[in-house]
């Protein structure tokens, strides 16, 4: 597409990549299981990977092929593969390339379910290394003979901490490593992952691509920077394919086809749709992000604010070189003896939910949740205090966002 602006692009790809006919500007919900072929060497040649088509829809299908045409798009990429969720998307993907006796380096701040599916990994035989990735040097240190690959998310969930992004991806270039970039939090309105170097781009496209909290959704895009041909862990009978096509195929026929983590047609269609406003979600809501962490960050009842936009920040340069904004997750720490329960009940219009990425503000508290179950010496590693509470900024008001808060404050 010729257009340089990023949400002309993202309104028009729909129309124009993948030509939707009769007139229509999106791609229809096209919910057939099967597809019929005239000729059976048609249907042959697709289960063989000779030719492009649909077999089954558990492992493509119309709908999707529309949604991962705008997702290499704007991505940048070369190929896209969707899933049923974000954690299908990030689980299948490991789990197809990667195999016993393979070692991986992984942030020691990534989200929760992440972690936990890192103990997956090593009961299958697969190496973890868990760093910290604010500082390339980490990274260095813990890379193996059989070092395969490094994964890290760019804004941490819920401490904020930025991954040294540009640097390890130099790294992984100069090892040969494939550098998987979970861009959930800074979707590709805020960050070009293709920018540092990332192999693989994965996405939880419920977050901030759908945006409005009624679908579930996750992809990888292969961004072309790779050469698979020279990664030990394809299969044999995807060799024969272009080297940029190899993983994906991998991907798609071990993953999706043996593994059944598939996105529906429907919330394809939903997801499409809602792209079309990400920039200007982002914008609203992260804005009011940093305004409200100006907020809170000189209250005298906030002990101290997690926001990649406060100069305070210990990764701020990071974030300002390499993200259009600063995100509009931010978490805080009450003083001591506070009574977070009460300071979030108190708040009516922000919604106590687990989430982000949605228009409304939502709040949760970390350790009592989403990061119980990984135990308090977990948690501090990465950390996450026992009172630490988590925002997901919305689009609302930005006043009346603040007025929220300053009025919840005052009652603790």
């Amino acid at each position: 597409m010729k257009d340089k602006g990023f949400t002309t692009r993202l309104v028009h790809a729909d129309r124009i990549l993948n030509q939707p006919g009769n007139g229509a500007v999106h791609h229809a919900a096209n919910k057939s299981v099967l597809f019929e072929y005239n000729k059976i060497e048609e249907l042959v040649d697709i289960f063989q990977g000779r030719q492009d088509g649909h077999a089954y829809s558990r492992q493509s299908c119309p709908s999707v092929n529309a949604l991962q045409n705008i997702m290499t798009e704007m991505e940048q990429g070369v190929g896209s593969i969707t899933f049923a969720t974000g954690m299908a998307a990030i689980t299948t993907t490991l789990l197809t390339l990667f195999q016993a006796g393979d070692h991986l380096i992984v942030s020691q701040f990534v989200f929760g379910n992440t972690n936990s599916f890192s103990g997956t990994l090593r009961r299958l035989g697969i190496e973890v290394t868990a760093v910290d990735v604010t500082d390339v040097a980490n990274v260095a240190a813990a890379i193996q003979d059989n070092t395969r690959a490094v994964f890290l998310e760019t804004i941490a969930n819920p401490v904020t901490q930025i991954a040294d992004l540009s640097r390890i991806g130099q790294l992984c270039a100069d090892r040969n490593l494939v550098y998987i970039v979970d861009n959930t939090m800074t979707p590709p309105y805020l960050f070009q992952a293709k920018s540092v170097q990332a192999s693989l781009i994965v996405t939880s496209l419920t977050k901030y691509c759908a945006g409005h909290g009624n679908v579930l959704g996750g992809v990888v895009v292969d961004t072309g920077l790779f050469d698979w041909s020279l990664f030990p862990g394809i299969l044999a009978c995807y060799r024969n394919l272009p080297a940029e096509k190899q993983a994906l195929t991998q991907v798609k026929k071990k993953g999706l086809r043996d593994m059944g983590a598939s996105l529906s047609a429907d919330a394809a269609h939903a997801i499409a749709i809602g792209m079309e406003t990400m920039a200007l979600r982002m914008e609203r809501c992260c804005n009011n992000a940093i305004e409200l962490a100006s907020f809170l960050a000189v209250h005298e009842k906030v002990a101290r604010v997690y926001y990649p936009g406060l100069s305070a920040h210990p990764q701020h340069a990071l974030a300002k070189a390499h993200f259009r904004h600063f995100g509009a997750i931010l978490s805080l720490d009450l003083q001591p003896g506070s009574d977070c329960f009460g300071f979030l009940n108190s708040m009516p219009n922000v919604l106590n939910a687990t989430h982000l990425g949605d228009t409304r503000t939502l709040a949760i508290p970390v350790a009592h949740t989403i990061f119980w179950e990984m135990g308090p010496e977990v948690r501090a590693e990465m950390g996450i205090s026992d009172n630490m509470i988590r925002f997901s900024i919305g689009i609302e008001d930005s006043q009346d966002i603040i007025e929220q808060f300053a009025n919840a404050l005052a009652q603790l």
